[in-house]
Parts: C-alpha cells; sequence; structure tokens
C-alpha cells in the first residue's frame, strides 16, 4: 500500500470522537457503518477517525448531533 494523506494526519479513537459529540463510543461506531463518518481500520481492526472530519462535522454543527443522527 501507498503512502496516504490520513498516514500524517492526527488519528482519533472512538471514544475521542464520542467525547467531543458528547455521545456513546458506540454511536460513533454506528455513524461509520452507516456512511455518515469514514474510518480507518488500523492492523488490529480498530477504527481510528481523521481529526479534520471530525472537526468539521462539529464546525458545522450548531448542536452535538443526537444519538443516531449526524448534521446533513
Amino acid at each position: 500500500m501507498g503512502t496516504r494523506k490520513a498516514d500524517a494526519e492526527p488519528l482519533l479513537t472512538p471514544a475521542e470522537v464520542a467525547a467531543m459529540f458528547r455521545v456513546d463510543p458506540k454511536t460513533v461506531t454506528r455513524w461509520a457503518k452507516a456512511g455518515k463518518l469514514s474510518s480507518i481500520r488500523t492492523l488490529g481492526g480498530h477504527r481510528r477517525y481523521l481529526e479534520s472530519e471530525v472537526r468539521a462535522l462539529l464546525d458545522g454543527a450548531p448542536d452535538a448531533p443526537g444519538d443516531e443522527d449526524l448534521p446533513s
């Protein structure tokens, strides 16, 4: 595999993303499975999220998203 932009960008764990949105980490995983938030898999199969994408979602959302929905 070649070098990807994500290699140089900070990655967040589901718990870190959940804390930013004030939701449960399992909610963050559901968002990723639903395609509402992209994720990268570690070699161990754990999800990691691009900090820039998470911050962009936060900046675009006047309120934290509900349990199931991300801002459009």
